[in-house]
């Protein structure tokens, strides 16, 4: 009984953080197709995730060449920490300094889209809203108690969690609905929501960066066995028809 309580104890860490999230996650349609928004999502991160955050299973040239960005461009607008364009995509921040300023080292996001999931990664950028009582004060709806700063409040704006009284189990309660900008972003909120979904696409991306090329062979071996198939029942029959 004491090691079986001892291991439940070990894997209490592991169960809160596969426990789902606490509101209805919004439906993010990442096409991977679409190489002008994974372009805007790498911008985004290069400019306001990448300082703390790295993508350490990722290269630079790798990410240019995939996006259909010129090396010499994304050199010049994407790669802000001296590295070659052949270099891993980590960031500049050492493990001390996050420790000390936020708690704990800030996880590296190569592969955070096959953890979290787009749907979650999506809600989670448009659910950050004011909380006086965090230390960096704000909180988020789909992650409570996160450790990081709203580093996007530029382009949305002032985030307000909002809520609405209504009847549960014969009680009034307030239910959350969602979050409200002040409007003194820089985006609109239609904007905000795009460039939060071009985020997530590159996250995306980047978590499964040959995901395309494997349904484009997928189809070919598909169709190839589609083929074998029906060559292989013509051929049976050919050898069973004087069978009697």
């Amino acid at each position: 009984m004491k090691k079986f309580l001892i291991a439940m104890l070990t894997l209490l860490p592991g169960l809160a953080m596969a426990a789902g999230p606490t509101i209805p996650l919004d439906s993010a349609d990442v096409d991977l197709h679409d190489k002008a928004s994974l372009q805007r999502g790498a911008q985004l991160f290069m400019n306001y995730c990448m300082g703390c955050h790295s993508m350490q299973y990722q290269r630079y040239n790798r990410t240019f060449e995939d996006l259909g960005i010129p090396e010499d461009l994304g050199v010049k607008h994407l790669q802000f920490t001296g590295d070659k364009p052949g270099d891993l995509m980590r960031n500049s921040m050492s493990a001390e300094s996050a420790s000390a300023w936020f708690g704990t080292g800030a996880p590296d996001l190569t592969l955070v889209a096959r953890v979290r999931g787009a749907d979650w990664l999506y809600t989670y950028f448009r659910s950050f809203y004011v909380d006086e009582s965090r230390p960096f004060g704000v909180n988020n709806a789909v992650f409570p108690n996160v450790g990081m700063p709203h580093v996007m409040q530029e382009l949305q704006g002032v985030p307000s969690k909002t809520t609405e009284r209504r009847m549960i189990d014969g009680e009034m309660q307030d239910v959350y609905v969602g979050i409200k900008s002040d409007g003194s972003g820089m985006l609109t909120a239609d904007e905000y929501d795009q460039a939060m979904l071009d985020l997530t696409a590159f996250l995306v991306y980047t978590g499964e960066p040959m995901l395309l090329e494997q349904r484009r062979m997928g189809w070919f071996v598909f169709g190839f066995l589609l083929i074998f198939t029906i060559m292989a029942w013509f051929l049976k029959r050919e050898f069973w028809r004087d069978v009697k």
